[in-house]
């Protein structure tokens, strides 16, 4: 078996490029994996604080910007306003979050954090810390700014037409 960039070909044959390497080697499914992984970590990481990433990055978005609306939080998660509103109602049984009426809008609830939520996000922010520094040991600061340019410019790709702009 060949290795080409620490890719191994199963066929022996030297890769010249990621487009001659199999679907499951191409950058398309190394980064799908990658984010996999790292979802997958934040959840290990997470669950002896009762929560997965989902769950702590609703309560860390309610702390920085609560009270805040169901569907507010939905679209910030990029979830649908049912899944949304089956974690909320999973933190308020936690006594993590609770719902109070818009001063507003009587059809409307917004989500706030209560004490016991508003402390569990100090220990969400301490998980995300130390995994942070972990996933970016041995990757410097400008390897770091590339790989967020090109993953930006992945998703401006993928936009549909109606929603591409000029930024980069």
């Amino acid at each position: 078996m060949a290795r080409t960039n620490g890719v191994t070909n199963p066929s022996g044959s030297e890769l010249e490029h990621e487009l001659d390497a199999p679907p499951w080697l191409r950058v398309e499914s190394t980064l799908m994996a990658t984010a996999d992984a790292i979802h997958a970590a934040y959840d290990r990481r997470l669950a002896p604080l009762n929560l997965n990433l989902t769950l702590a990055s609703l309560l860390s978005y309610v702390s920085d910007f609560g009270p805040v609306s169901q569907t507010t939080v939905a679209e910030h998660l990029g979830q649908g306003r049912a899944v949304t509103g089956t974690h909320i109602d999973r933190l308020e049984h936690d006594g993590l979050v609770e719902r109070r009426p818009d001063p507003h809008d009587r059809r409307v609830w917004l989500v706030a954090m209560t004490p016991s939520g508003a402390d569990l996000v100090e220990a969400i922010a301490d998980v995300d810390r130390v995994l942070r520094a972990e996933l970016r040991t041995g990757i410097s600061r400008a390897d770091r700014q590339t790989l967020a340019a090109t993953l930006i410019r992945l998703q401006q790709n993928l936009r549909p037409p109606d929603q591409t702009s000029d930024q980069t």
